[in-house]
This record gives structure tokens, sequence and C-alpha cells, in this order.
């Protein structure tokens, strides 16, 4: 039985995360979001767009600094097989409050296959 590969919407969503901070009091840093974190937050996010909850993997912590990166698998339940890759782009750090804001991008195709490149338009406002 041969699967036929599906396109899924791109979606750019705003997320807020919190991070934990650390140093003394003048002079302090913002440490990476743990790779679970990460999952957690796109998959509330995608959640509340779209109404149905996906997994989602993260193997790699996002570093707190504008413009860090980190590409995670995204599947939904009732397909497991299909992954797309779904990436976190950190768009602004507050060190004062240690919360972190990144846009989620999910790929217009799954992985593996030769659909269009991820989309970067965004689907709402946020």
């Amino acid at each position: 039985m041969t699967k036929a590969a599906r396109t899924a919407p791109a979606w750019v969503l705003p997320v807020l995360g919190a991070l934990v901070l650390a140093g003394c009091s003048g002079s302090r840093t913002v440490e990476p979001l743990a790779p679970e974190v990460v999952a957690e937050q796109i998959a509330d996010a995608l959640q509340e767009e779209v109404g149905v909850r996906p997994v989602v993997a993260c193997a790699e912590e996002l570093e707190a600094e504008v413009g860090a990166e980190v590409v995670c698998d995204l599947t939904t339940e009732a397909d497991p097989e299909t992954i797309y890759p779904v990436t976190a782009t950190v768009t602004a750090v507050d060190t004062e409050t240690g919360q972190v804001d990144f846009d989620v991008a999910v790929a217009d195709a799954p992985e593996g296959s030769e659909g269009p490149a991820t989309s970067t338009e965004p689907t709402g406002t946020g």
C-alpha cells in the first residue's frame, strides 16, 4: 500500500517562552530553552492556531539569542510516520524578565518530499 504525500499548510506563529535567568544583578544572561520546553510551546501554539495538538520533538535546545534557530520534528497521532520539519526562530530576548519570543514555521511538505521550502509568511497577527 502506497501512502500519498500530503501537503500541510505552512504556519508561522509567534510564541512566548520564559527562560531561566542566570548571573548577578546588572549582568544577567538568559539560559537556553530546553528541547522539551521548546517542543511543548510549539505544540501549544499550533494547537491554539489549528485546533489539533501535534506531536513535536526537538533534539536540541534553543539558544536565547535573536536569530537563533532549532529545527524540530512535527507529526500527528493520526499519522506518526509523516514528519514535518518545524523551525523555531528567536525574535526577541528580554534579559530583565527572561522572556524569549520565537516564531514557529512549519514546512509546506514532509521530510524527504520534493515539495516547496518552508514558508515564512505569517498566517495571522501576534
